[in-house]
């Protein structure tokens, strides 16, 4: 495709890489970070990207449907776990690649997949040049991948080839073996670092064991100023209506200047371009039963389709609370199980040969955690995800005042980076 054909996937026990599969002897010691030659492909082709897009998209709605069934505001980055699946999806093999591609919405064959994420991810990254963040710092879009494998463990050269050409992604060894919980501190703290400290203890402690052999994690991390500011001395309190029908006061932010908008028969919504006119936060406010509407939202991609098409047929100005929401760690391996991929979760069931040459290797969770904050200035939002992969050797231990759905978004893919929804500000 651009310097190399196609996505180089060779598996076999002659390939094993001699830096990661000597065992005690072969000069690894804990703390070293291990690269592939490769380096990564810095122009990769842009012409699978919409397909690439258009599944994350319905992956993105298939989570959201699964995740919002618990009550209470809820906030994840559907980027981040695709990406980080994706980086373990390139190990897998015959029905544990099927039904990944089926959960995942990986349209695409391996040779195309992956180097239409190395250009979204690019892409992303360079977002916001001169563009100013919520903190009046500059603008941030920092997308990031890291592997931190077992010392000593036979990991494919193939594989790691793959990381590194697309995902930019090196392995930094620890021995889970004999310290695990100093493993756990080390993925945590790096994690804590590329998200601005905002994203904590990803893995609880007992996540990861003797047993691990492989954590692939993603971290984004984004912070940007609205073009145009709301006026905080125009911020007073005002009232949410929640769905149980309780009232409550919060802060409510005004912003006089219009925005593009449009309205359907049960729903209303808005767009908030941020600084440098990259992305954008869309708000969408149901107006009639919220959970029929989400019901129909997150079961039927056109529904957001429509949304995002109409945006812009008129303008409105908007009054909306000012929130965050800090989330715990959360696991996805029954979500990914119910979506249909739970031969990936299954010892002696788990076909990751493509990762060290056996069928050894096993997902024993994904776990999840983001953090959003918007305020008058912009919005601060970091997310992180840790696929966890175990040996086999045992079992798996425009008024918005009401509740709203809302998703941050490229303006130019169409990549959701984050989605969420508020029932109650408070």
């Amino acid at each position: 495709m651009i310097r190399k054909s196609g996505f180089l996937f060779v598996v076999g026990l002659s390939f094993l890489w001699t830096a990661c599969g000597g065992g005690p002897d072969s000069g690894q010691t804990p703390g070293t970070e291990v690269r592939s030659d490769e380096q990564r492909i810095t122009q990769p082709s842009s012409d699978d990207v919409p397909e690439l897009v258009a599944g994350n998209t319905a992956f993105s709605l298939d989570m959201y449907g699964q995740l919002s069934d618990d009550p209470g505001n809820l906030f994840f980055s559907p980027h981040s776990i695709s990406v980080a699946l994706a980086m373990t999806y390139s190990g897998a093999q015959g029905s544990t690649e099927t039904q990944m591609a089926g959960a995942l919405h990986f349209t695409l064959s391996q040779q195309r997949l992956h180097p239409a994420f190395d250009w979204l991810d690019l892409t992303l990254n360079s977002r916001g040049q001169g563009a100013a963040g919520s903190d009046g710092e500059p603008f941030r879009l920092n997308v990031v991948n890291r592997l931190f494998g077992q010392v000593g463990y036979g990991f494919l050269m193939p594989f790691l080839d793959s990381l590194a050409l697309y995902y930019g992604a090196g392995m930094h060894l620890l021995d889970f073996v004999s310290d695990p919980e100093a493993g756990r501190v080390v993925i945590n703290d790096w994690v804590e670092e590329q998200t601005e400290d905002r994203i904590e203890d990803l893995i609880p402690q007992g996540a990861v064991n003797s047993l691990t052999r492989l954590v692939l994690v993603n971290a984004i991390y984004f912070n940007a100023a609205w073009k145009e500011v709301f006026d905080d001395q125009l911020t007073q309190d005002g009232t949410f209506h929640r769905m149980d029908g309780v009232d409550v006061t919060v802060p409510m932010m005004t912003q006089p200047t219009t925005m593009p908008s449009t309205e359907g028969a049960d729903y209303k919504a808005v767009e908030l371009p941020y600084d440098g006119d990259e992305l954008s936060m869309v708000v969408i406010v149901p107006q009639g039963d919220f959970s029929a509407f989400e019901q129909a939202f997150s079961s039927d991609s056109t529904v957001l389709e429509g949304i995002l098409e109409d945006l812009g047929t008129s303008y409105c100005t908007v009054t909306m609370p000012r929130f965050s929401i800090d989330g715990a760690t959360i696991s996805l391996k029954d979500v990914l199980s119910t979506l249909g991929m739970p031969d990936a979760f299954a010892p002696g069931v788990a076909d990751f040969s493509g990762m060290d040459g056996t069928h050894d290797l096993f997902i024993s969770d994904v776990l999840h955690q983001a953090f959003v904050a918007v305020n008058e200035y912009g919005t601060e939002a970091a997310a992180a995800t840790a696929v966890i992969m175990a040996g086999n050797a045992a079992p798996a231990h425009i008024d918005v005042n009401k509740p709203f759905i809302f998703l941050v978004r490229d303006l130019q893919t169409g990549a959701i980076l984050f989605i969420g929804r508020v029932v109650d500000p408070s």
